[in-house]
């Protein structure tokens, strides 16, 4: 049934509180529930991945972050393939529902499991999750640096992951209550299902697009065009895309010293996988309703307030004391903080300004060069972490605080990149028409 005129007015005004505009409600609302379904079907499998993931011992999770890389170098060409033959209205959905089907397969897999073929079963299932996670929220974000402008972003990209937040909370709750009752593999087919809701959402977003000025009026109904490889050859060619690399990089890189960390306390106190799902989940639940605090209340303000460039220094200098504090007292209270902080400011604040760094390039870049960016280089950190991780505890024998100092170091580059890149993006954006 269709919404009455005063109730439209009424969550204007509600938004508008929040930034939104006059015209921009029904867009910034239904991309609000696209980014909720799509994080509440990420979030429902999460934790089950997590948990899979330790079936083998922590010293496996490092090959499963090296084939995700893997995985996705190979999976890049033929999204892009995708992107240059069909417009977006045709490959966004295209996406959602091939990992929808996905999911159900797996299920289908996890029903028939028997003996040893349950670890590789796991260790598959665990890296083909972290490339659904990467190849999903890439597409999402892809398109909303493809319907709002740089002003835009900045005021209404951490609204926006207000939905997202929401929705992992759902997904998280879901999994925390009844993995340990109904089994994990039971609430595979409900991520499935919450995808497709993504899907509908998705289309509904595109239909209510209102071009900018610039833009032509059928644009959504044409195809992006350019080569395969050409996200490859933009990002070796651009400072801007290559320092977006770097950000990415680096972030990935000290999130996955951090995951290593807690997953060396959990694989020592919890046994049971399912209780570890349930054990993830929650850890995830308390970082999410952190996220969402912060996005409502203050993530628009501080991107409009200090700009995008200070917006993503924030999390090396948070990176920074959170390790030294965990090289002073490595406790699982420590741990539970660090995590808790650094994954709510990753989230809530670093991703909205990240994100916004995509409005100032070309439409073919931000399917083609953002996927690249967001998938490959973010995998490429996660395993580098993992090999760096090995390296330093295995090889070398070295006691977890004195990784953790070993890295703070990179914190100096990080906070370097961050404020280039902010200026860059100023000089870029006022090269852009205002939107319509």
């Amino acid at each position: 049934m269709s919404r009455k005129p005063s109730e439209c007015r009424s969550a204007s005004g509600r938004l508008r509180a929040f930034g939104v505009r006059p015209g921009e409600t029904a867009r910034v609302m239904w991309c609000c529930a696209h980014f909720f379904f799509l994080l509440a079907a990420y979030y429902v499998v999460h934790a089950i991945r997590d948990a899979m993931g330790l079936t083998g011992g922590l010293a496996d999770l490092q090959r499963l972050f090296l084939a995700t890389l893997l995985v996705t170098l190979a999976a890049n060409p033929l999204f892009a393939a995708l992107v240059s033959r069909f417009p977006r209205r045709v490959f966004v959905p295209a996406v959602y529902l091939f990992f929808a089907a996905n999911l159900l397969v797996f299920f289908l897999l996890f029903r028939w499991r028997t003996g040893l073929h349950d670890i590789h079963l796991a260790r598959a299932f665990f890296v083909w999750v972290s490339v659904f996670n990467l190849f999903i929220v890439s597409v999402f974000w892809a398109l909303m640096a493809d319907m709002f402008d740089l002003e835009q972003g900045k005021r209404l990209f951490g609204l926006i992951g207000v939905g997202g937040t929401l929705g992992a909370l759902a997904g998280s709750a879901g999994t925390a209550a009844l993995a340990h009752r109904v089994g994990e593999v039971q609430l595979i087919p409900v991520s499935a299902v919450l995808l497709v809701a993504a899907c509908v959402c998705a289309l509904r977003t595109m239909r209510l697009q209102t071009f900018r000025a610039e833009e032509a009026p059928l644009e959504d109904a044409s195809r992006i065009g350019g080569r395969v490889f050409s996200g490859f050859t933009h990002v070796w060619q651009s400072p801007y895309l290559r320092g977006i690399c770097l950000i990415i990089f680096l972030t990935t890189l000290s999130a996955s010293l951090a995951y290593f960390a807690q997953g060396t306390i959990i694989e020592k106190l919890v046994t049971s996988r399912d209780r570890r799902a349930a054990l993830f989940a929650s850890i995830d639940l308390v970082v999410n309703s952190a996220t969402i605090l912060l996005q409502i209340l203050l993530t628009g303000r501080i991107i409009r307030m200090v700009g995008v460039g200070w917006s993503l220094a924030i999390l090396p200098l948070v990176f920074t004391l959170g390790f030294a504090c965990l090289a002073a007292a490595p406790a699982l209270s420590v741990l539970f903080a660090m995590q808790v902080i650094q994954r709510a400011l990753v989230l809530g604040l670093a991703r909205p300004a990240q994100e916004s760094l995509f409005t100032v390039v070309s439409r073919e870049d931000k399917y083609k060069a953002k996927s690249l960016v967001d998938t490959c280089v973010y995998s490429g950190g996660d395993a580098a972490g993992a090999a760096l991780f090995s390296l330093l505890t295995g090889a070398l024998g070295l006691d977890l605080r004195y990784v953790l100092l070993l890295f703070l170091p990179t914190m100096l580059v990080w906070l370097a990149v961050a404020l280039y890149l902010g200026r860059q993006q100023q000089r870029r954006g006022k090269q852009q028409p205002c939107s319509a």
